[in-house]
């Protein structure tokens, strides 16, 4: 199963998201400019457990050294398509958590989670001599925190079934626990290359830390740079699941717009699932919109006998 998005739109915008994103791609860098020096530079920086169980091999590290490696190593990759799913799936759902955290609480919590996911792989491979990096145990965290705050939301999915592809949208809750099972299942096998118990560790602490953190209030810093970066345009693609009653061939939903495109105007793309197919349209919010405005869209609706259909009315809710 491969994530293409969610269905949950973050508010503002995702300025330490896509800051750990670019420092992930810079690292990368850093990586590829290593040369003959590159495996010298992962045992460095990497999370090697032998480092810490072999007295022989820590004795060659400071503590400073020896305490930096569980940041360092979660910054690191094994190569480009190693970062591109990494960063991909942190670009999905890292937003929707920074959103509900706030950009302060949200930095400390993806540290914290690549930092425990670094302590369970080191506890189960204690004197392992294979350095591990990656930024999966932390953007594990940040899945689990996501599984448990929009539990409601929904992931565009790419499946494929033999020769051919399949779009469908998964509920996340079916989504992250399919895939969390596949991590232990995975660690249970003894299937190596990949650090599974950092994976199954930083999801675990994801769900714990997100249980402490929203005990607190956001900071003042942090509400007052989520009034600066917040978003003034709504989803470009909206999913509409209209509805109707009994045998009425009319069916209705709801677009959600900005104040500003409400008073502007904007067009949105309108996506209407049904079952395997969709349809999409192109729609116009008039500017002047007001909270509670219905649109027609004449013959969206059910289709009637005859081959005519009824109509499709979206009532417009404008976001705070």
């Amino acid at each position: 199963m491969i994530p293409i998005r969610d269905t949950i739109r973050s508010k503002n915008y995702p300025v330490v998201n896509m800051a750990i994103i670019g420092l992930n791609v810079l690292f990368f860098i850093v990586e590829l400019s290593q040369g003959e020096g590159l495996n010298r530079f992962i045992h460095t920086y990497g999370l090697l457990p032998a480092r810490y169980s072999i007295p022989a091999i820590s004795s060659y590290f400071t503590l400073g050294q020896q305490l930096f490696s569980f940041i360092s190593f979660m910054f690191l990759h094994g190569g480009f398509l190693h970062l591109l799913g990494n960063m991909w799936s942190l670009y999905i759902f890292g937003d929707n958590v920074e959103d509900r955290l706030g950009p302060f609480r949200y930095l400390l919590f993806y540290l914290l989670c690549g930092f425990a996911s670094g302590v369970s792989h080191l506890v189960i491979n204690w004197h392992s001599q294979t350095p591990t990096i990656g930024a999966s145990g932390a953007i594990a965290g940040v899945m689990g925190a996501y599984m448990m705050l929009y539990p409601k939301s929904r992931i565009l999915t790419l499946i494929p079934i033999f020769f051919f592809f399949q779009l469908i949208e998964v509920p996340a809750v079916f989504f992250l626990a399919i895939w969390f099972i596949f991590q232990f299942l995975s660690a249970a096998a003894g299937q190596g290359g990949i650090a599974w118990w950092a994976h199954i560790g930083g999801f675990i602490f994801g769900i714990i830390f997100l249980r402490l953190f929203l005990l607190f209030d956001k900071s003042f810093l942090s509400r007052r740079l989520g009034q600066i970066t917040k978003k003034s345009r709504s989803a470009r693609i909206q999913v509409i699941r209209p509805v109707s009653v009994g045998q009425d061939p009319d069916m209705y939903g709801n677009i959600s717009v900005t104040r500003r495109e409400a008073a502007f105007g904007a067009r949105k793309l309108v996506n209407i699932p049904e079952g395997f197919k969709k349809r999409l349209f192109v729609l116009v919010i008039p500017p002047g919109t007001s909270e509670g405005s219905k649109m027609r869209l004449s013959g969206l609706g059910r289709k009637l006998d005859g081959g005519r259909s009824g109509d499709l009315y979206l009532k417009v809710h404008i976001e705070d």
